[in-house]
């Protein structure tokens, strides 16, 4: 069975990372889609909820591992037996990064395969990023959060007061 790992910070979770889990799907029998707890980070939602919405999208789903891990992907990678590393990029900024990434990940794990996955165009603009920025200046973002989880990150964010 051949599998591979997602992760990001996944705040919140978007459809464009719904999108690349099911693209994935397309090429793996199994997605570990790994929230990445980064300490030095700050997000809206809390790791809890964040996992939580994670679950709640993807759970259905045999095919999807949801995981919450606070090391080093190439760590993650190792425990997961796999060494597809599964990132979506929109643009080239996006490409450069994770290329950057890909290689210095790549001294710490000599075997691990980055695989990219574009998103589709009408998809290049939908980022967590956008969704908290739309929040801040109290615009509509829900059509940028699959279905599946609307109702949860809206009842998050009214016990925020956001």
């Amino acid at each position: 069975m051949k599998t591979c790992v997602f992760a990001g910070t996944f705040d919140p979770p978007t459809s464009g990372h719904k999108e690349v889990v099911e693209k994935a799907l397309k090429i793996f029998d199994g997605v570990t889609v790994a929230l990445m707890i980064n300490t030095d980070k700050t997000c809206l939602f809390t790791s809890e909820e964040r996992l939580a919405l994670l679950k709640e999208l993807f759970g259905a789903d045999e095919r999807i591992k949801v995981v919450s891990y606070d090391g080093a992907v190439v760590d993650l990678l190792k425990e997961e037996n796999t060494p597809f590393y599964v990132r979506g990029v929109r643009d080239t900024i996006d490409f450069e990064y994770e290329n950057r990434n890909h290689f210095a990940s790549k001294k710490l794990m000599d075997g691990l395969i980055t695989i990219y996955i574009p998103a589709e165009q009408e998809s290049l603009h939908v980022s967590s990023t956008l969704v908290r920025n739309s929040l801040k200046f109290n615009k509509e973002f829900y059509g940028y959060i699959p279905s599946e989880i609307r109702g949860s990150v809206r009842k998050i964010l009214e016990a925020k007061n956001v």
